[in-house]
């Protein structure tokens, strides 16, 4: 199984920082965010990684994680994505890296307390589909939610204002090489973007989506506020580290 870390988007909700530089490359505590997402990988025994980032900071990268081998990364792959088409879009680019194999895919922002060794040795046993993470939180309405019924998901509503549960999917899917063909049929949502939500839909609609619940913290560092969560969390329990 390979890895994949979506990094691109502009990230306009922490202007003015992300003027400067990558929203994934701003500290969280005493490293880079795109550090943690690197760390989870390597944790669930997976060295081969790309790194899907864009925008005119997207060099960046390079300088602070070179071929990273200093990380423990086995094979360091780049791709740029052009424009801010969604998670979906990005995804897209990671199928000659995958060449055949299945994926973990995690949102570059995306930082957790523990690890995602047993789902992913779930997955290398699982025949084909996804498998997605859930976790709880307070504030649902902010993420894709998972509605069921018993322990089966029978629909993910993107973002939902009256949300169906507390159980958020987290930034950090399982695919199969289906994956690629799902992205192809998609049509963008109103915000213009090829959503993730939609594959999973997808994969729920094929019968071949599993689902964990996510051991420990869980958070994304997108905002101010969940950026410094993301910091103090870090701080206080090591997380990752």
């Amino acid at each position: 199984m390979k890895g994949v870390i979506l990094a691109g988007g502009t990230g306009s909700r922490l202007l003015p920082l992300t003027l400067v530089t990558n929203k994934h490359l701003l500290p969280v505590f005493d490293q880079p965010m795109i550090h943690y997402p690197i760390r989870c990988l390597l944790m669930a025994g997976i060295d081969e990684v790309l790194v899907v980032t864009g925008g005119e900071h997207a060099g960046d990268f390079l300088r602070l994680l070179k071929n990273g081998k200093h990380l423990g990364i086995r094979h360091l792959e780049y791709a740029y994505q052009e424009g801010s088409g969604g998670i979906a879009d990005a995804l897209k680019l990671a199928q000659d890296f995958a060449d055949g194999e299945k994926i973990c895919v995690i949102l570059g922002d995306n930082i957790i307390e523990k690890n995602v060794k047993p789902a992913a040795a779930a997955f290398r046993e699982q025949k084909a589909g996804a498998k997605i993470l859930l976790k709880r939180v307070p504030d649902p309405h902010r993420f894709g939610v998972a509605q069921l019924e018993g322990d089966r998901i029978t629909r993910i509503i993107e973002k939902p204002k009256q949300p169906p549960s507390d159980l958020a999917v987290t930034g950090i899917y399982f695919y199969d090489n289906e994956v690629f063909d799902i992205c192809q049929t998609l049509k963008p949502s109103a915000r213009g973007e090829l959503e993730i939500t939609d594959v999973n839909n997808e994969y729920l609609r094929r019968g071949t989506l599993t689902h964990d619940i996510l051991d420990g913290w869980w958070t994304d560092a997108g905002t101010f506020e969940s950026l410094f969560r993301a910091s103090t969390l870090v701080h206080q329990t090591g997380a990752n580290h």
